[in-house]
């Protein structure tokens, strides 16, 4: 019968008792044998064994694994020592009154006690990170790692376990880590320095180990790194790791998000939760890019049920799998469908009832829409028409509409009704019933659509790679802070809202290019080129997330704003989407381009078509 390991470790530690309390007694009597009082040592045995099994029991010593043995583990080897040592006294005081038992054993017990238990836990833990692999150090990757900090020991730790790696120096700009070691491995110096020591140790790979390193931090980074030819890996975010994996799996090449990287989002989860947990949540698009990680992350705040809506099916199938792996205890309704259709629509929300709709379903490819204007009225204005309509006769409690910075000053057809969209949703909050809320944001990194995709595909086959002008630059954030943004601002909209996500700083696609291309390891110019195409129609160099009319807000969360502006015209509003409904019946695609040249000048904004603002309110509601 195999004895457990924590049978083990228990007979272990009672044993180390034993022998600390005759060690004690052997040392008081200068190492004489026999010592006096020998047999009291020996009949005192049972006492202490007794007691202080109790007590290392009080300090769960028995839960700790040794294989992570580290200074709490100490801690409570200490306070059990000393407690038992006073426990033990105590307890011999009532039996005899300590009569033959030197005061000074008393204390050397817990003394010894502390490096009896402490000593071999520590040691196992040393020997089992350095444990001797079977494969030579001469055929081990030489490792330069970037970072000393708490991810750094973690993984140099981890590397010397397993001997797939051999660590040959850290790099570090902190001048008072300078020349000091971490397990054994030496901080060089700055990473400006980083072309000498790779000359210095021939490092194999490089490896980025500071995952709170910001976009500018990895930038600069990466710009020193691709100077030596070496390969590049880094660390993923905390939030991206894998509880409970070995780091050694988690490292992977450096990506763009990385480089575009944005300090981490806080948000009032408290806050998000108590708006989902226990209720119906629906959400159009839910197979897109934007959709699908909303799903995804609303399955985890513990919704009554989540209605999936989109009308691709392979998109749906997919999504729908996702949520049910993520949480399965969760009733997804995947629903095949067309947010045009009204019918449909009524029909869905009626045997769903849902309390809480995000409405990501859009047409989103700017270039194609130019060339499909009236499909993209249809699809982004009348589909969301039909969909808002449908929410508030229903009753439910909250309509977010997503969003986009194309929506601003629109030079495109995407844009354009995407901010018809906005008027829209703003003039339904009437204050009562229904809060319809919007969240404007950029470019989501890898969304559907996305220039990073079709960058990747021409850098494979070896380019070019197409950029339309050399100082065009987009807004970027990934589809996670994006949706946990959308989430956030949910959460805190109390209807007629218009929230503008805090995008950083634009991106010129040139260098995003120039990006990708270094991380795929080839050269710009050189390896891959880049071809300026000129302008598409309807591309701007650049977009804007406020109107000239709007101001902008704080919250109470530092990364999302209000946009104010005048007051919405609702009368002239409707009159306008009549006719561009008209227009779309007869397929008359220049009326269209009219009237949302129209719609999306000001003119559905009361002040705006005065000389002077008079006055500003939030959303659609009234002053």
């Amino acid at each position: 019968m195999l004895i457990s390991k924590r049978t083990i470790i228990i007979l272990h530690d009672l044993f180390m008792a034993a022998l600390a309390w005759q060690f004690a007694w052997w040392a008081r009597f200068n190492f004489e044998i026999p010592f006096p009082g020998f047999q009291l040592s020996l009949y005192t045995i049972p006492v202490v064994v007794l007691i202080q099994g109790f007590i290392f029991s009080m300090f769960h010593l028995y839960r700790g694994m040794w294989r992570f043995a580290s200074l709490p583990d100490l801690w409570n080897i200490v306070r059990a020592s000393v407690l038992g040592a006073l426990g033990i006294t105590l307890a011999l005081f009532i039996l005899f009154r300590l009569e033959g038992v030197p005061r000074s054993i008393l204390v050397l017990y817990p003394i010894l006690l502390i490096f009896f238990l402490g000593g071999p836990r520590l040691s196992y833990r040393y020997l089992k990170d350095r444990k001797l692999s079977l494969q030579p150090i001469g055929q081990a990757k030489r490792v330069l790692i970037i970072g000393a900090g708490r991810s750094a020991e973690m993984l140099v730790r981890e590397m010397l376990r397993d001997g797939q790696y051999f660590p040959v120096g850290f790099v570090d700009d902190r001048p008072d880590l300078r020349h000091s070691e971490i397990h054994g491995v030496r901080v060089l110096g700055p990473v400006d320095s980083i072309a000498e020591f790779c000359r210095r140790t021939s490092p194999e790979v490089i490896v980025i180990a500071i995952r709170s390193a910001t976009g500018a931090q990895m930038q600069r980074i990466v710009e020193k790194c691709e100077e030596t030819g070496v390969p590049l890996r880094t660390l993923p975010g905390l939030d991206e790791m894998v509880a409970g994996a070995p780091v050694l799996r988690e490292l992977r090449e450096v990506s763009v998000e990385d480089l575009l990287g944005r300090e981490r989002v806080e948000l009032d989860w408290k806050a998000i939760e108590s708006g989902l947990a226990g209720k119906v949540v629906l959400i159009s698009g839910g197979g897109g890019s934007i959709g699908s990680e909303l799903c995804r992350q609303i399955a985890r705040l513990a919704p009554a049920r989540l209605v999936v809506l989109d009308r691709s099916e392979f998109n749906l199938y997919r999504i729908h799998r996702q949520v049910g792996r993520l949480n399965p205890a969760l009733r997804v309704h995947a629903e095949l469908g067309d947010i045009r259709d009204g019918a449909a629509v009524e029909r869905l929300l009626k045997r769903h009832h849902p309390e809480v709709v995000f409405h990501a379903a859009a047409y989103k490819h700017v270039p194609m829409l130019q060339e499909h204007v009236r499909e993209a009225v249809l699809n982004n204005i009348f589909g969301t028409i039909t969909l808002a309509d449908a929410v508030r006769r229903q009753g439910c409690e909250k309509f977010v509409l997503i969003s986009t910075d194309k929506a601003v000053a629109p030079a495109n057809v995407l844009g354009a009704s995407k901010r018809v969209a906005e008027l829209l949703c703003e003039a339904r909050n009437s204050g009562a019933g229904t809060k319809f809320i919007t969240v404007r944001f950029g470019n989501v990194l890898g969304s559907d659509g996305s220039v990073i995709p079709l960058f990747q595909e021409q850098i494979d086959a070896g380019g070019p790679v197409t950029v339309t002008h050399p100082e065009v630059s987009r807004y970027f954030m990934t589809v996670r802070e994006a949706c946990e943004l959308i989430l956030q601002a949910g959460a805190m909209g109390r209807g007629g809202e218009v929230f503008v996500l805090d995008m950083g700083n634009p991106v010129k696609i040139a260098y995003l290019a120039e990006q990708m291309i270094r991380l795929a390891g080839a050269v710009p110019g050189r390896d891959v080129r880049i071809e300026f195409t000129g302008l598409r129609p309807g591309e701007k160099l650049f977009e804007e997330l406020f109107h000239s009319y709007e101001q902008r807000e704080q919250t109470a969360h530092r990364k999302i704003f209000l946009a104010r502006h005048p007051e919405i015209d609702r009368q002239f509003l409707e009159a306008r989407l009549t006719e561009l409904r008209a227009a779309c019946d007869h397929f008359d695609e220049e009326a269209i381009a009219g009237l949302l040249k129209t719609l999306t000048s000001g003119a559905p904004l009361r002040e705006a078509r005065a000389s002077n603002v008079v006055s500003i309110v939030p959303g659609g509601g009234s002053p």
